[in-house]
């Protein structure tokens, strides 16, 4: 049986990686999502993520393939936007399924692109949490910092030097 969270779960579960994570995301405001074509080959296109009312949601032209793909096989993966290899930037990388958002919670993004268009233009997602991942770097001293949480397994903190 699968543990399906959503983002209010990670900020009980995991606050460093929602505070930092939100604010990485917001920064942005680009993340790359990873789905699976009807193939298997994976599919990475650009997404707009929102937070609102204890979601993360996405959304998507509804006759795009990354809607497809997710209507099909809701497995994704979400990556911030990482704009310099050298500049310390932290990475949240989240995994989980995505589930058809209602139209309450799709209104609670105020502002997001879907808003007053047309019914079944956007198909909007909200992305369960199977597990999410902080990597933050301290450039200056070669550590990596990785944050870990799931539902099942809670947090974890881990460090490591790195090259």
């Amino acid at each position: 049986m699968t543990h399906r969270s959503v983002w209010r779960d990670l900020e009980l579960g995991a606050p460093t990686i929602a505070q930092r994570g939100r604010a990485r995301l917001e920064s942005t405001r680009v993340a790359f999502l990873g789905t699976l074509r009807v193939d298997g080959a994976p599919r990475i296109s650009p997404v707009e993520p929102y937070l609102a009312a204890g979601h993360l949601l996405v959304g998507a032209m509804s006759w795009s393939g990354k809607a497809d793909d997710l209507h099909r096989d809701p497995r994704y993966v979400l990556h911030s936007v990482i704009t310099d290899p050298d500049g310390g930037q932290p990475e949240l990388k989240i995994y989980g399924e995505a589930t058809a958002a209602d139209s309450d919670l799709q209104d609670a993004a105020a502002g997001a692109w879907w808003s007053g268009r047309p019914p079944g233009e956007a198909a909007v997602f909200s992305l369960t949490i199977r597990q999410a991942v902080l990597i933050e770097w301290d450039v200056e001293r070669g550590e990596m910092v990785a944050h870990r949480w799931s539902g099942r397994r809670g947090y974890a903190r881990s460090v490591r030097t790195y090259p």
